[in-house]
């Protein structure tokens, strides 16, 4: 991909499903209150941190290109 992205929990909208750290455990984390946490809010654009928002069943998890802040995910309609 070659992209680095800029990685967002919206924390009022996460559930605490965990699918997010069964899909990219080096990408996400889960605190004491079960909310999602990146691990790092800048990273190298990755299949497994796509994966993982994807599979969000709230869709919690926003991922913008770092810079431009153009949306990865979720897709602008």
């Amino acid at each position: 991909m070659g992209d680095r992205w800029h990685v967002e929990v919206d924390r009022s909208v996460c559930i605490g499903s965990a699918q997010c750290v069964h899909r990219a455990p080096d990408a996400f984390r889960l605190d004491t209150a079960r909310q999602s946490h990146p691990r790092e809010p800048e990273t190298d654009a990755h299949e497994e941190v796509l994966a993982a928002a994807e599979t969000c069943p709230v869709e919690a998890i926003v991922i913008t290109l770092l810079g431009s802040g153009e949306p990865v995910f979720p897709p602008e309609d």
